[in-house]
């Protein structure tokens, strides 16, 4: 009798996890439409109807701030032109972990004009060759720009 009960309780686990799956999405884009401005390698990113992108070209994409000591905090500004064909919009900024803090243009960067991401990085609690990253979510055609920041870090001595 136990071995019976045991059965069919495995058999309702089963039937529960077999029905619980996900439905896989099946959906496609219809035949009849354009696909012109869809990426079908992010379908939520959409090609713009001109075709035309921004490019974020950047004096440097890596920032050395050498040896710094322990506790001290570190600020450097990227510069940047919009040397495309669009206003770039960048939508965020964030850093690799809390100690490193970006802050970008909010409002759209003309073509031909230039910006700055301003980066804070705190090393407080880090020590030896230290390597963050800021990404940078915006409207080109990659979607994303990363930028680097380094450090070797001293813990001062005591005594």
């Amino acid at each position: 009798m136990m071995t019976r009960k045991f059965n069919l309780l495995f058999l309702l686990g089963l039937f529960i996890i077999a029905t619980a799956c996900k439905k896989e999405n099946t959906e496609t884009i219809p035949t009849n439409q354009p696909t012109d401005n869809v990426n079908l390698s992010n379908p939520s990113k959409s090609v713009p109807a001109n075709g035309k992108y921004p490019i974020m070209s950047f004096d440097q994409e890596e920032h050395d701030f050498g040896t710094i000591q322990q506790g001290d905090n570190a600020v450097y500004d990227f510069s940047f032109k919009n040397t495309g064909e669009a206003d770039l919009i960048i939508t965020s900024a964030r850093g690799s972990c809390g100690c490193t803090v970006p802050d970008y243009p909010k409002t759209p960067i003309k073509v031909g004009e230039s910006g700055k991401i301003h980066v804070w990085f705190t090393s407080a609690g880090k020590q030896g060759i230290t390597s963050k990253t800021v990404t940078i979510i915006c409207n080109t055609k990659e979607e994303n720009k990363i930028l680097t920041i380094k450090a070797n870090i001293k813990v001062p001595k005591k005594g």
